[in-house]
């Protein structure tokens, strides 16, 4: 139902309805957290080396994929790069380890697919589903080296 409590109908109102709520969730404004790192207290962050992204590594990481995740955006599913890990996994290395250097993002890797996941009470309300993003693989993979390279950062630091 609508804010006016009409019944929709076609699956334009409904994609409509439901992309209202989840929109009205995820805002995108991240100015109160960029605010909190502009100040660093170690100096400039930006002219640190950034770690590296090895081989070895992503390699790893093909090799744990968990070939019954769905694919994302673009269409890499993981199956198929797990099983070529040992084909890609220099070539994607070096596209991990460019993006980290330069800041920049392959569009693909930006976008996600959404899909609504029914959560708990009535099907008719937008409001009882779960907004579920398919992301692409290979960014996956460079969030979980960008979390150890973060992790290992904290720890050496004794901060966690």
């Amino acid at each position: 139902m609508n804010k006016a409590g009409k019944l929709v109908t076609t699956d334009e109102e409904k994609a409509e309805l439901v992309n209202n709520v989840f929109a009205s969730v995820f805002n995108g404004n991240l100015s109160s957290y960029t605010s909190q790192v502009d100040g660093q207290q170690d100096g400039d962050w930006r002219s640190k080396v950034p770690p590296t992204v090895s081989k070895d590594q992503v390699h790893g990481h093909l090799r744990n994929l968990n070939i019954h995740k769905s694919l994302g955006p673009d269409e890499m599913h993981p199956r198929v790069l797990r099983e070529l890990a040992d084909v890609v996994a220099k070539s994607l290395s070096m596209i991990l380890k460019k993006s980290w250097q330069s800041g920049e993002v392959p569009g693909d890797w930006k976008k996600g697919n959404i899909a609504p996941i029914f959560k708990k009470d009535r099907v008719e309300e937008p409001g009882n589903y779960q907004p579920v993003s398919f992301t692409s693989v290979p960014w996956k993979i460079m969030e979980q080296i960008l979390l150890e390279a973060l992790l290992r950062h904290m720890e050496d630091r004794d901060v966690i």
